[in-house]
């Protein structure tokens, strides 16, 4: 999956050339083969080279706080998201619609490689959620819902109905 990731990431940046990967132990963990002869090894490691080479420091943050920010998110994903179990799935949506209760991405005031990597990370829990899970977690949907629709970014992903149009509410029965 993390090499599907990298290649959709090289086509939002509009990279014209893709780049070879492998993958490593058991995890298979992307391994990027780079010029110099040196790999570049991590989802993380080989997503920050790429915004480097796509000559788009923006999507790493502004300034030393919202680089650390998106570095935060971006470790989250691959120890906590990545390696949770079904079980433990409601306390991650919990804890991130609590963060995102006040934002509309992760680090800052425009996407950044947090809100992609984390949008990758997601799709797969927020399309086995039904209408009224996604309802819960109105943050989390809400985030979701902006990400995927940024020009260019989902690829190899479907999109994903994530709210129910409201009409009515039972109050005015």
């Amino acid at each position: 999956m993390a090499i599907r990731e990298l290649s959709s990431l090289e086509k939002y940046l509009g990279l014209k050339k893709p780049n070879k990967y492998t993958t490593q132990g058991d995890k298979k963990i992307p391994v990027l083969q780079s010029n110099n002869g040196s790999p570049v090894i991590g989802l993380v490691t080989v997503a920050c080279h790429l915004v480097k080479e796509a000559k788009r420091p923006d999507l790493l943050g502004d300034g030393a706080e919202g680089r650390a920010v998106v570095q935060q998110w971006l470790e989250y994903r691959v120890t906590k998201l990545d390696e949770c179990g079904k079980e433990d799935i409601r306390t991650i949506l919990k804890e991130l619609n609590a963060y995102l209760e006040d934002k509309v991405y992760f680090a800052g005031h425009r996407i950044t490689l947090a809100d992609i990597f984390m949008y990758y990370g997601t799709h797969s829990v927020i399309v086995d959620l039904s209408v009224q899970e996604r309802e819960q977690f109105v943050n989390v949907t809400r985030w979701f819902d902006h990400v995927q629709n940024v020009r260019g970014l989902r690829h190899h992903l479907c999109p994903v109905s994530v709210l129910r149009n409201r009409i009515y509410t039972s109050s005015h029965h």
